[in-house]
C-alpha cells in the first residue's frame, strides 16, 4: 500500500508542470457586458475594420518559452469573463524578471518572464 501511495505521489509531482500564469485585466469602460460562456465566443483578430469599443486590457504573464497558442486561450478567457466579443492587438514584452537569483548556466532562460497584452473589445 505504501508503495502505491509513493508511486502516485511521485507521478503527481513529476507530471505537474511548473509553468505559472498570472492573468489580469484593467477596465477601460464602466459599462456592463454579459460574460461569455465559452472562450469560443471570443474571437482573436490581428486587425479589424469593424467599429468597436475597447472595454479592457487583458494581460497574461508567464515563462518566456510559452508559445502564443498556449497564451491565447487564457487571454480569451479573461476577455470573455468581461463580456468581450474579441481580442486584438496582442503584444509581448519579455523583459520582466521573475526571480532575482544568480542563474545557473543550464537555467539561464528559466527566470525570464513574458507579458502578453491584448485589447478586449465589443462590437458597436
Amino acid at each position: 500500500m505504501k508503495r502505491i501511495l509513493f508511486s502516485l505521489l511521485f507521478l503527481t509531482i513529476v507530471s505537474s508542470g511548473c509553468t505559472v500564469y498570472q492573468i489580469d485585466s484593467k477596465d477601460k469602460s464602466d459599462d456592463y457586458y454579459v460574460p461569455k460562456t465559452s472562450i469560443d465566443d471570443v474571437a482573436y483578430l490581428e486587425t479589424t475594420d469593424k467599429p468597436y469599443t475597447e472595454i479592457a486590457e487583458v494581460t497574461v504573464t508567464t515563462e518566456r518559452r510559452q508559445p502564443l497558442a498556449d497564451i491565447l486561450p487564457k487571454l480569451k478567457q479573461e476577455a470573455g469573463m468581461l463580456g468581450a466579443d474579441a481580442i486584438i492587438d496582442v503584444t509581448s514584452d519579455s523583459t520582466a524578471l521573475w526571480k532575482k537569483i544568480v542563474p545557473e548556466k543550464e537555467m539561464s532562460n528559466a527566470y525570464i518572464r513574458s507579458t502578453y497584452t491584448a485589447k478586449a473589445i465589443v462590437w458597436k
